[in-house]
């Protein structure tokens, strides 16, 4: 199976560009993460090897594309610092809006760029790109209750605590909400 080499438009942020990787990276991420061709005819460099050591959510993205490429818009973008066109993490939406049109993301920043303001940076930019898509009503983002950093930080974007839920990996997730509509007559874009 031949998967398309089509991206999005780049998201800019403050001091991020987000990159979103073509469904046959993302294909080549995963069956083989020491091909280095990703990267080619691109800026960035991966030197903290994100997506490629540690937790990865390329094994759960790519059976999605090959059922279906075209949901792969909504999936993985690497998060690069602007001035040092470093990789220092990525993000991706779980999926399209489902049948509520409900959006969940995931986020992951490398250990030597936390507490830096990236992490919101990145997922305003990501939220603020998803708000302009046709079908999009609501934002949601899960974290273990005891990630106190992640839950500040989604608590203090506005979020609403709206329940928990049990990740079969994970454990005990809180859920958090915000409907796009207040997302984007909020002071956060």
């Amino acid at each position: 199976m031949e998967l398309p080499h089509e991206t999005q438009p780049v998201i800019q942020t403050e001091r991020l560009d987000l990159h979103h990787l073509a469904a046959d990276d993302l294909f080549t991420l995963y069956s083989n993460p020491e091909d280095m061709s990703i990267y080619l005819n691109n800026d960035y460099r991966n030197p903290h090897r994100v997506l490629i050591e540690g937790p990865s959510p390329v094994r759960w993205r790519v059976p999605q594309v090959l059922a279906d490429a075209s949901v792969n818009k909504w999936f993985i973008r690497w998060m690069v610092e602007r001035d040092s066109k470093v990789i220092l993490g990525s993000l991706s939406f779980h999926g399209p809006p489902d049948e509520h049109g409900m959006l969940e993301i995931g986020i992951g920043v490398h250990e030597n760029f936390h507490r830096r303001g990236y992490a919101s940076e990145a997922l305003i930019g990501m939220w603020k790109w998803a708000s302009e898509q046709p079908g999009v009503k609501v934002f949601r983002y899960t974290v273990d209750p005891n990630n106190e950093p992640s839950v500040g930080l989604v608590r203090g974007l506005g979020f609403t605590h709206v329940g928990q839920q049990i990740d079969e990996e994970d454990g005990p997730e809180d859920i958090y909400e915000m409907s796009v509509y207040d997302f984007c007559n909020r002071n956060v874009l």
